[in-house]
Parts: C-alpha cells; structure tokens; sequence
C-alpha cells in the first residue's frame, strides 16, 4: 500500500518545517489532536522517511560564512569511475553544501559558502586538484532574495 499523508499529517510538516524542536504537545493543539496520536504521527512519519531528520538551520554570517558561491562545472570524463571518486572527493569539502549533477551544458552545480573570496580561491584549487576539470565557472551571490528550507507540501501523495 502506498504510503498517504492526510490533512493532519501535512498541517504536522508544515509546523515542523519551521520549528523542529516544537514541544508535542504544543504541536498536538496546534494541529487539532492530542499528544499521544500526535507523537505517533511524527514517529510514523520519522519510520516512513518523509522526516529524514531534524537540524538546527544556523546562521551563515554568524558562523563568518556569508559569501555564497555557485561554481559549475564541466567535464570531458564521463565515465563511472571518475565520477564516483571525483563525486566522494567534492562531497568532503565542508565548504560545499549542495553538490547537484546537471543536465544540459553543465555537468556539475555546486552551492559553497565562504568568508570571502580568498577563502573561495582556496576551495577552487581543491577542485582542480580533486580532477582534470574542462571548465569552473564561478557566480558570487550577491544578495539572498529567499532562502528556505521548507518543501511545498501540497504535491506530496
């Protein structure tokens, strides 16, 4: 059987994507339930893997990382060797927070977060380093216009 959300369940993502750490039972009134079939649902939904986790969202120019760094990247190598070792080697750059492969002209997308660009130039020499790049383009964000980490809910099953 395929797994459903109702009402109830979509009502509890939406409340936890804005605040993890939200008492059960403030999350049971808010939703319209008590604790108890309350915190089932969570823990439904924690076993199901529709909550892979609960994090703590930190703030980038707190933590001196505020230049944000998109980089593609293209490639001659394709085969499934280079790309898994070049895949390992970029995912352990700390500096790298998403790591997309792409379709169209550019193989890879990466999202880095840096203090400035001295720090930048430090993770561009990583990656030539890591492999033989056909080309690095690099994008500093200028400004963030939204950023959010809540996913829409309403095309979920």
């Amino acid at each position: 059987m395929a797994f459903q959300l109702d009402a109830i369940d979509r009502k509890i993502l939406a409340i936890l994507q804005e605040d993890a750490a939200i008492p059960v039972a403030a999350l049971a009134e808010r939703v319209g339930i008590s604790g108890s079939p309350c915190w089932r649902r969570v823990r439904r939904l924690e076993e199901e893997g529709v909550i892979r986790r609960r994090v703590a969202l930190l703030d980038a120019h707190r933590m001196r990382v505020g230049v944000t760094v998109f980089v593609g990247i293209r490639t001659a190598s394709h085969n499934a060797a280079w790309a898994e070792n070049f895949c390992r080697a970029v995912s352990a750059i700390p500096e790298v927070l998403e790591f997309h492969r792409m379709s169209g002209t550019m193989d890879y997308l990466l999202r880095v977060v840096v203090p400035d660009i001295a720090a930048y130039d430090g993770v561009y020499k990583q990656l030539i380093r890591i492999a033989d790049l056909q080309d690095v383009s690099s994008s500093f964000s200028m400004e963030q216009i939204k950023y959010s980490t809540a996913l829409p809910l309403h095309y979920a099953p």
